[in-house]
């Protein structure tokens, strides 16, 4: 009797296991801005201005670069702060930034910013998928929206400095 308790034991946290390894959502927001990658970019990277323009993303402790960590402060529709430390895991400039962080199987999220040129402009990409237990409670329901609000706020902070 213990056995068959301890197998179904076994049988449940696994499947628990791997609910939260292969369980993911998945956001994406683009918008096309009248200037070149190196000017939306160089927009990016100023993290000091975030809090003068950026509505999510508010502060950001640390230098992207390749392999270094950084913390972002970022702001939730409530007005909540959390802090979120990741690694920079892909520095492309004028390309590609992209950040990981989070903890393994509970909440585990993979974001980037992603520029590509086209005619007239640059059509800017946020990407993320977040991973873990955590997306199945979690409401996200703010999220495409909130990161829309962010290419608009990073449109026009690129207008307004040219």
């Amino acid at each position: 009797m213990t056995h068959k308790i301890l197998l179904s034991l076994a049988a449940v946290i696994s499947l628990i296991a791997a609910a939260a390894i292969f369980s993911n959502k998945t956001y994406e927001v683009e918008r096309v801005i009248n200037a070149p990658p190196e000017k939306v970019w160089a927009v990016l990277m100023d993290t000091a201005s975030y809090k003068n323009w950026n509505p999510v993303f508010i502060k950001v402790d640390g230098t992207y670069a390749a392999g270094s960590s950084v913390t972002n402060t970022f702001q939730d529709p409530s007005g909540k702060l959390y802090d979120l430390t990741n690694k920079v895991i892909a520095f492309v400039p004028n390309k590609q930034l992209r950040q990981k962080g989070g903890y393994t199987g509970m909440l585990t999220f993979d974001h980037q910013w992603l520029l590509e040129p086209i005619a007239g402009g640059t059509r800017v990409r946020q990407f993320e998928v977040d991973r873990g237990l955590f997306v199945w409670f979690w409401d996200d329901s703010w999220i495409i929206p909130k990161y829309t609000e962010v290419l608009q706020a990073l449109d026009q902070e690129v207008i307004a400095r040219n």
